[in-house]
């Protein structure tokens, strides 16, 4: 991995940074607005294959994005490159009803001095920058309001206040894990027809005021809290919206 390259990627300056916690902000606020989450391999049929050096050639030579695995497997790579203390944790994602099974998604523990954070480059509409980790208490970000809390005897809570209510995003036991345990729930993630991944495309990017998503269907805009929505009539408008807003073509 070209360091100095992957950081030219997301826009950041080489030099003189420190392994703090205001570098990590910087970091990961700007992978966010260079790097966009997407499935569209999957749709492709291209394989997604949990190597390093792969997915660095697919998003920081090709200019392309991803999902979890190989967003937050690469930042994690990159943060330990740079001198970063961290650990990959495996999360399930909360879809509505309940939490998926282990491995459902990857996210990153960093740990600078006394203090951790959970990094996550990986879950599309999420924070701008890392959580303290920190238990029960508030923290107001870009993109809301989260805490990270006690689920249960086993598992840390990730939850977004929507509404006055808290709407539990991810658990996880704070366990390290390697990017090859992520193997198996990547491959289902890609194939089976019961994930949520192969049932559509799915094209998202932070940006400086808010958050663009391209799907199948539609084209959404979100720009300082006012929502707009373009429904797509063709496969060739999807290709013509993520060449201009995201800038890949197939």
């Amino acid at each position: 991995m070209n360091r100095n390259a992957y950081l030219a990627r997301i826009g950041v300056e080489p030099d003189d940074l420190e392994i703090d916690d205001e570098t990590l902000r910087i970091l990961q606020r700007k992978h966010l607005l260079s790097v966009p989450f997407e499935n569209l391999d999957i749709h492709w049929k291209r394989p997604i294959v949990l190597d390093v050096e792969r997915v660095y050639e697919k998003i920081v030579e090709e200019r392309r994005g991803g999902f979890c695995y190989e967003l937050n497997g690469l930042f994690n790579e990159l943060l330990l490159s740079l001198g970063f203390k961290t650990r990959l944790i495996s999360a399930r994602v909360f879809n509505g009803t309940e939490h998926g099974p282990e491995y459902d998604h990857a996210a990153i523990i960093v740990t600078i001095g006394d203090d951790e954070y959970l990094a996550d480059v990986g879950f599309g509409d999420f924070t701008a920058e890392p959580l303290r980790y920190g238990l029960g208490v508030e923290q107001q970000d870009d993109t809301g309001t989260f805490v990270i809390r006690r689920f249960d005897d086993e598992h840390i809570e990730v939850a977004k206040k929507e509404d006055g209510d808290w709407k539990s995003l991810y658990i996880f036991m704070d366990i390290t894990r390697e990017l090859s345990e992520f193997a198996d729930m990547c491959d289902f993630q890609q194939y089976s027809p019961e994930s949520h991944f192969t049932k559509g495309k799915v094209c998202s990017i932070l940006t400086e005021n808010g958050r663009k998503t391209l799907t199948d269907k539609k084209f959404v805009v979100t720009a300082t809290g006012e929502k707009t929505e373009r429904m797509l009539e063709s496969a060739e408008e999807f290709g013509k919206l993520l060449a201009s807003e995201f800038q890949i073509s197939q």
